[in-house]
């Protein structure tokens, strides 16, 4: 019989690895990415300041007392607007150092495991890590439940049916432009909902969209919250909150 141990595979040195660690629930982990929290040489992860870190947290079960970590901590995260040159050059400065650190241990012949909240590849830090990095050194992506598979999933909500079409819209978006690419979509996901809770409500109010909305914070987490959009009053939404709006296409 093939052994767990023997599908997860190993961790090869001087190699970094992007981890998808889903979207909340460490269960949720690939046997790829939980075979390889446990076995790289050095496990390391993105936080905000004074928290623990989303991803850390996710795949805290698997890791043994004692593993050498790697703390990435944000400069700034969500305190000034991404397009504001202050932010830019901090969170900018602050790759370069990070992929600097990273490169180090590279170089060492060490194996490291970069977690990654939801998929590496979608809407994740560790994608800068990949773009200044991968020239260098050998680079795996481990995929991971996105966390609007997540909650979609989580809100029992079939997202498209048919020949719906999604659009996935961060709720960073100005108003008018959310609209417009509302009105013109079958199904939507909006992300980085957080403090843009209220502008985003008005949005799919504005393309008539509100009675199919369902707002989800922190899918699949102990604390999930699932309520329809309508009846969310908030002014701001959760760090970790998005808002689903289901197709309705062919079904059958």
């Amino acid at each position: 019989m093939t052994s767990l141990e023997s599908l997860a595979g190993t961790a090869r040195g001087g190699t970094l690895y992007g981890i998808g660690v889903g979207p909340g629930d460490v269960r949720y982990l690939t046997l790829r990415a939980a075979g390889l929290v446990r076995s790289v040489d050095v496990v390391a992860f993105f936080a905000k300041r004074g928290l623990e870190g989303n991803a850390r947290r996710i795949a805290s079960p698997l890791l043994a007392a004692g593993r050498p970590e790697l703390r990435c901590e944000y400069p700034v995260t969500d305190e000034i607007p991404a397009e504001h040159p202050e932010y830019r050059e901090k969170i900018g400065r602050f790759y370069c150092e990070t992929a600097a650190a990273l490169a180090a241990l590279l170089s060492e012949g060490k194996s490291v495991g970069l977690l990654a909240e939801g998929d590496p590849f979608f809407y994740g830090s560790f994608m800068h890590m990949w773009r200044r990095l991968s020239p260098e050194f050998p680079i795996e992506v481990v995929p991971g439940v996105t966390g609007m598979s997540g909650c979609w999933t989580r809100a029992n909500l079939p997202i498209t049916w048919g020949n719906d079409t999604l659009a996935v819209l961060p709720g960073t978006l100005d108003e008018a432009q959310l609209v417009d690419r509302l009105r013109s979509t079958d199904a939507a996901v909006i992300m980085k909902v957080g403090r843009h809770l209220d502008k985003v409500r008005r949005a799919v109010g504005a393309a008539g969209l509100l009675q199919r909305a369902v707002y989800v914070e922190r899918g699949t987490m102990h604390d999930e919250r699932v309520v329809p959009l309508a009846q969310c009053r908030e002014a701001q939404g959760a760090y970790f909150a998005m808002v689903l709006i289901p197709g309705e296409g062919r079904r059958l």
